[in-house]
This record gives structure tokens, C-alpha cells and sequence, in this order.
């Protein structure tokens, strides 16, 4: 058996990491792909015709039924639950079953994984943590979960087993000690979380959009990927100062800020997401809100298209059809 040096060994697992997911190329990510309020309940629809592989963002809250005491897994975009909310398992993975079980009968592993699932928990209590984790196991057992060993050692990056889906989740440390540290050794994980960016300390809301859009990626992000925190993820305040509501006109040295921290990011072996690209008129709104948009078609295509050549892992938008279509042109 070949023995390489450690930083060899490790250099290759980074590299391995980082090809696992498209390899390396942008994906589509649908942001907030559920409905709100019994409104905009075709998302999951729009986000799956845009073709694979896509990432879909659910966010999840928990609902405990007053009158049986049974809690369950609600999509919601706020804690605060009152039981109309559609279930993950019925809205996502029961709407995704054809698409995963023709994906396994065909047993073409080359392009996994199809669909990058990412949670974005509205809260951390552990009941729902719980919950999650069991659900992820129902669909583990039937093929349709990316999952990679525990070790002993969290810092070894172990390969992934290539499935349908890969489920990505967030920072938070309650997560972590559920998914993660909960987990026997020699047991498998079933989802993967984000690493932490270094808190910004600021006396106002002004120097803290300004340190963000400016301070050196390696004062940001100090972490190495772990077995368990496999990708980095950003608002676009760290790319132009105000994010989306404050951005003027896009420059060279925005664009170069955007690839000084995609380039950093893959040097440390962490995939890269940006949230949320949007741009349309107040009447075209549906349901998007404005904290995300920057005011015209135009000016958010010219976003995706630096995103797209700065080799951003997963690109959130909520205008999925005109993304999948700039990316569709890129292949």
C-alpha cells in the first residue's frame, strides 16, 4: 500500500471534497422553495424544471398538535407554527419520490448528487433536531441520502457515498452535537453543516456592512473543513457593502472581492454559497420580498454572471426559471 505524506493525504481529501459536488461547477439554488401561507405553493415545481442538478432550501419549524400532543416536521419561514404548514415529508420528499427512485433504478452514480436538500432550521429545539435526524434515516435506508463514516478524528474528511440527494444544513452547534457529535463512531452522517463565520464586531449597523464587504477572507473564515462542516455560507453583505438593497454599480473590484473569497474557500476545501440574488420590479413581486433584491433584472444578471464565472458552488436566487437558464447557456 502506497503510504503518501499526511498534507498529501489531506490535500487529495479537499480535492475529493470539492469535485463531489458538481464537480466544483455552480449549482442553482432555489431559495425558500416552499410556499408561504398557503401562497406560492408551485416553487417546488418551478425549482425542479430547471433541471439537475439543483439545490432546494426548506426551511423547517416544528408543530405540536394541541389536542394528541404529536409533533411533526413543518415547512415554515417562521418558529411560530399553527398546524396549516405542509410537512417535509409531504411536500418535499414524497413530491422528489419518482424523480430518486428512477435515479436508482437506472443506478447511474456519475451524476450524483441530483438534488442538494438544505435546511435552514427557524429553530434549534430538540425535538425537531431529533425528528430530522430520524426522518433522514427512513430515507437513508431506502438509498436516497449522500452520507460518508464517522471517525474518531472529526478533522478526517471521509469520502462521501454517492446518492440521489445531498442534505446540507447550517452553522448552529445545537445542529452539530445532534448530527454529529450524537453519532456513534463508525456510524454514518446523514447531513452536513456549514462552518462558522467569524462574529464581526462593530459599534453600528454601518461599520458592520463595511467590515463585512471588506475585511480579508482569512479574518471571515479561520476554519478548516471537518468531517461534519463541509461548506461555507454567505450573505452578499460580504461581497458589496449593503448587500443587495445597498449595491451601487457592479465593479471590477466587487468582482474581484467575489473571487478573492470563492478562491479562499476552495483553497480550504469548502464549497461556497451566496444568498439571495434576486432582481425585479416591485409588481413582479411574488412573494420575494426586498431585503434580497437588487432592483432590476439586469442588475441581478450581471450578479449571477460573476457568481457563475467566480465558480460559486450554489447561487440562491428566487427567480430559479431566469438563473436556470443563464446556467443552461454556461454548459
Amino acid at each position: 500500500m502506497l503510504n503518501l505524506p499526511i498534507t498529501l493525504t489531506f490535500s487529495l481529501a479537499l480535492a475529493a471534497q470539492l469535485a463531489f459536488l458538481n464537480k466544483n461547477r455552480p449549482v442553482l439554488d432555489a431559495h425558500n422553495c416552499y410556499p408561504y401561507e398557503g401562497q406560492w405553493t408551485d416553487r417546488i415545481e418551478r425549482a425542479l424544471s430547471t433541471g439537475f442538478p439543483v439545490g432546494i432550501e426548506q426551511d423547517l419549524a416544528w408543530y405540536v398538535d394541541p389536542v394528541t400532543g404529536q409533533g411533526r416536521i413543518v415547512i415554515s419561514h417562521s418558529p411560530k407554527t399553527d398546524g396549516t404548514e405542509p410537512t417535509l415529508q409531504h411536500y418535499f420528499f414524497d413530491r422528489v419520490r419518482p424523480i430518486v427512485e428512477k435515479e436508482l433504478r437506472e443506478g447511474d452514480r456519475s451524476h450524483w448528487p441530483l438534488i442538494v436538500l438544505h435546511f435552514d432550521f427557524k429553530d434549534n429545539q430538540s425535538p425537531l433536531l431529533q425528528a430530522v435526524w430520524n426522518l433522514l434515516g427512513e430515507y437513508e435506508h431506502q438509498g436516497w441520502i449522500t452520507t460518508a463514516a464517522k471517525t474518531q478524528n472529526p478533522d478526517d474528511l471521509q469520502p462521501f457515498d454517492p446518492k440521489p440527494l445531498l442534505v446540507l444544513t447550517e452553522d448552529s452547534d445545537a445542529q452539530e452535537n445532534v448530527f454529529f457529535n450524537a453519532v456513534p463512531i463508525t456510524g454514518r452522517l446523514r447531513l452536513f453543516g456549514s462552518a462558522h463565520t467569524r462574529p464581526v464586531n462593530a459599534q453600528t449597523q454601518a461599520e458592520r456592512n463595511h467590515l463585512l464587504a471588506t475585511l480579508p477572507p482569512e479574518q471571515l473564515l479561520t476554519e478548516m473543513p471537518t468531517n461534519y462542516r463541509r461548506w461555507w455560507n454567505n450573505s452578499w453583505y460580504l461581497v458589496e457593502e449593503g448587500g443587495a438593497p445597498g449595491a451601487g454599480e457592479w465593479t471590477q473590484a466587487k468582482a474581484n472581492r467575489l473571487r478573492a473569497l470563492v478562491d479562499y474557500a476552495h483553497n480550504r476545501g469548502f464549497w461556497i454559497r451566496f444568498y439571495t440574488l434576486d432582481g425585479f420590479a416591485p409588481a413582479n413581486d411574488k412573494g420575494w420580498g426586498t431585503a434580497y433584491n437588487f432592483g432590476s433584472p439586469e442588475r441581478a444578471l450581471i450578479r449571477w454572471r460573476a457568481a457563475i464565472q467566480a465558480g460559486v458552488n450554489l447561487i440562491a436566487t428566487d427567480q430559479y426559471e431566469d438563473l436556470g437558464t443563464l446556467m443552461r447557456k454556461k454548459q
